[in-house]
Parts: structure tokens; sequence; C-alpha cells
């Protein structure tokens, strides 16, 4: 059974940083990619950061860009994402997600097979 699980989460000030882990299980994801996405309340879940398992390019949400930093761990099975200078706007669920196949963009959450059940990321002012 393929288990996706995030840690990291917590309470920081704005402008703070903090580092989020993911760590599959069940399965390698040795040719698809692993992404992060997140969910504000009453806002649908977007797109915020992903990396390709092979070569390792990774993509980035407008919103993120120049702040966030994206990588993995193929021996671990696990993907990191770094979050520096963060915004109360920045606060939501974070979730993790993996793709046994890259069928269509990083950024559509139709690439992604399965899913993390979520870290709260809480941003304060």
């Amino acid at each position: 059974q393929v288990q996706l699980v995030e840690s990291g989460g917590g309470l920081v000030q704005a402008g703070g940083s903090l580092s989020l882990s993911c760590a599959a299980s069940g399965r390698t994801f040795s040719t698809g990619p692993m992404g992060w996405f997140r969910q504000a309340p009453g806002k649908e879940r977007e797109f915020v950061a992903a990396i390709r398992w092979s070569g390792g390019s990774t993509s980035y949400a407008d919103s993120v860009k120049g702040r966030a930093t994206i990588s993995r761990d193929n021996v671990k099975n696990t993907v990191y994402l770094q979050m520096n200078s963060l915004k109360p706007e920045d606060t939501a669920v974070y979730y993790c997600a993996a793709a046994l196949i890259q069928r269509y963009g990083l950024g559509s959450p139709q690439t992604y097979d399965y899913w993390g059940q979520g870290t709260q990321v809480t941003v304060s002012s």
C-alpha cells in the first residue's frame, strides 16, 4: 500500500522559514514526478512546486518562485520543500503528491496518483 507522509508543518512568523518533508512508502517513484500543493480555507487546491524524479528538473508556482526550493532524495524516497520569506498568504494545508508517470503538466492535480494527508502551515503576521 502506497503512503505519502508529510511532516514539518507548524506555526511560523512572517519572514521566517519552514521545511516540509514527504516520505513515500509502498513503492518507489523512480519515473514520475513528485510535487507539493496547498489549500487555504475557502480556496481551491493550488500547485506549489514539483520535481521530476529523473533529472531533477523543477517547476514552481509564480507565488512561491524565488522563495521555495523543492528537492528529493531518491535513496530515501523523500521529497522536500524549503520555504523562505514566508507570508501570511502562505497559510494553508500543504499536500504532497506523487505520480507513477507524467501524463499532464507538473502543475495539474490530475497528473498525480497518490496524495498525502496534508500538513498545516500557519504564518502569523
